[in-house]
């Protein structure tokens, strides 16, 4: 029996996913073949009713505009998606004659430990842009690296359920603002995470370039086609430290992988380093 896994969003033919996925596969000598589908919110259930009726399925990655949707359509939720209602990992357990869909958030760990490798200290004075599902997932991961409090920059100040959902469950208290304003906060501040779509942010890059201001925090960016992103080029012109959106895949990734493999320890060094090879990122020191 062939083994499967994909990821799904829509769109989703720039994802690096596949690339990631089927690198770490290869160095563990495990068959499991892994593609792209691209799929919206309104086609998501009749295309998880048919991944169920296919044996050999082992995960399913999943992405934008799918990580809410997905909680009805998993038997299980783990850990942090519950609190987050926000699911961007489906794996498939065999219980008995049945088989089970398990839906868990491996981005929490994807930005902390992108943060942490970027040398992101604890307690962090911290801004999000956007106030999607990644927000909430970045509330979450701040809150693992001991911040109480996030000034959350969106569009629209009345579309903010998610994020202030999950900060009411992580006890993180919010201060919700207009994108508009983004530009001084977030150039002060210890961390930035930037979760809006590619582009989204040029104009609050523009801001900040004019404030002619050192920005000596760390901003993760976890749009990551095109890039360098313009926020990204403004933020290291201001001698700031920057953080590739590939590096908060790669790690969220690396759990994935250790699900869908069914490995009973950590994925080891030589895997994540052929992952980087993979998707151009440098190879993670000892």
């Amino acid at each position: 029996m062939s083994l499967r896994a994909a990821v799904l969003g829509h769109p989703i033919s720039h994802s690096k996913s596949p690339a990631l996925h089927l690198a770490a596969y290869g160095r563990l000598g495990v068959g499991i073949s892994y593609t792209a589908i691209d799929v919206t919110e309104q086609l998501l259930p009749p295309l998880m009713r048919q991944i169920r009726d296919q044996p050999g399925w082992r995960g399913l990655s999943v992405t934008m505009p799918l990580k809410t949707a997905m909680l009805g359509q998993v038997d299980e939720v783990r850990g942090v998606a519950g609190i987050l209602g926000v699911v961007n990992t489906v794996s498939f357990e065999e219980h008995g004659s049945s088989i089970r869909a398990i839906g868990s958030n491996t981005d929490v760990a994807g930005i902390v430990n992108a943060l942490r490798h970027a040398g992101t200290g604890t307690a962090p004075s911290a801004v999000v842009l956007g106030g999607g599902g990644t927000a909430a997932s970045a509330v979450a991961a701040l809150k693992e690296l001991g911040a109480n409090r996030a000034e959350v920059f969106v569009r629209d100040t009345s579309r903010t359920a998610e994020v202030c959902a999950a900060a009411e469950s992580l006890d993180v208290a919010l201060v919700i603002r207009s994108l508009a304003g983004a530009a001084r906060p977030a150039a002060e501040a210890d961390v930035v995470i930037s979760t809006l779509p590619p582009r989204a942010a040029d104009g609050i890059a523009a801001e900040m370039a004019a404030l002619k201001t050192a920005m000596p925090g760390v901003l993760l960016d976890v749009a990551y086609d095109p890039w360098p992103s313009l926020i990204a080029s403004v933020w290291q012109a201001g001698g700031g430290t920057v953080v590739p959106g590939l590096e908060m895949l790669l790690y969220q990734a690396v759990e994935q992988v250790r699900l869908f493999s069914r490995l009973d320890k950590e994925v080891n060094a030589s895997v994540i380093d052929v992952m980087c090879d993979a998707v151009g990122l440098p190879r993670r020191a000892l």
